[in-house]
């Protein structure tokens, strides 16, 4: 692509502030129902746990707080992200740590489990990244933003993944058909249409709120109806637990 990603990271964690902050916590809220829910569902041990792209450690503190894993690690490639991540101090993580985005440096296993919530998008070549988490992991939550999508073919929204460093646009398809690639199966998956609190985060007038909170109430609706036609007209978070197919 092109693009030097850790630059790109650095840039956006520096300038970010603190209401990009907020955002990342109400956000991590979220990832962390999700990987708690899945690993509950199919009893996957959590002793040791890897964020790979844990970002400013956001989801890792929410984990920690929570409980979740004996120990957790994080592996970033953006410096300014890790800065924000050791500044937070979160308590069972011991080991937060730089890498090329590309090889994580451990032996074969060495987790229990691998979380990759919201890094495939941003990855030039999401398949190498998810072999490698399986390869160090032996499970892997994934989530991603189902992006290929009617909302998601406006050029506005283009424009605005392609500002928060989305290269991919994926659908639920593709996630299964890279999974399978990377030589793990999908035993237990979810989809989520997001929270009210997710669609009035940036509201800053009555307005703006009151069109956020019918935005998600219409999304909510529609999916309670029909999650495979809410899945068509917009985006969801489907997040799904991996293991080896052997």
């Amino acid at each position: 692509m092109g693009r030097d990603l850790a630059g790109f990271y650095d840039s956006a964690y520096a300038r970010g502030g603190e209401r990009h902050a907020r955002w990342r916590e109400l956000g991590a809220r979220g990832k962390a129902d999700h990987v708690v829910e899945l690993t509950r569902r199919l009893a996957l041990p959590v002793g040791r746990v890897a964020d790979v792209g844990c970002g400013d450690g956001a989801l890792l503190a929410e984990l920690s707080r929570r409980g979740f894993g004996e120990e957790l690690a994080g592996y970033e490639i953006s410096e300014a992200a890790l800065d924000l991540a050791r500044d937070r101090h979160i308590a069972r993580v011991t080991n937060l740590e730089l890498f090329d985005g590309a090889t994580l440096p451990v032996e074969d296993g060495h987790f229990d489990l691998g979380v990759l919530s919201h890094v495939l998008e941003h990855v030039p070549e999401p398949l190498p990244l998810l072999r490698e988490t399986g390869r160090a992991c032996r499970a892997v939550i994934v989530e991603v933003p189902l992006e290929r999508n009617l909302s998601g073919r406006r050029v506005l929204k283009r424009e605005g993944s392609e500002a928060i460093g989305h290269v991919q646009s994926l659908d639920r398809e593709a996630v299964v058909q890279l999974v399978a690639d990377a030589g793990l199966r999908i035993d237990a998956d979810l989809l989520d249409p997001l929270p009210a609190e997710v669609h009035t985060f940036f509201a800053d007038t009555p307005g703006t709120r009151a069109r956020g909170l019918a935005k998600a109430a219409a999304r909510r609706s529609l999916f309670r109806a029909s999650p495979g036609l809410a899945e068509r007209a917009f985006t969801l978070h489907y997040c799904c637990a991996c293991v080896p197919l052997y």
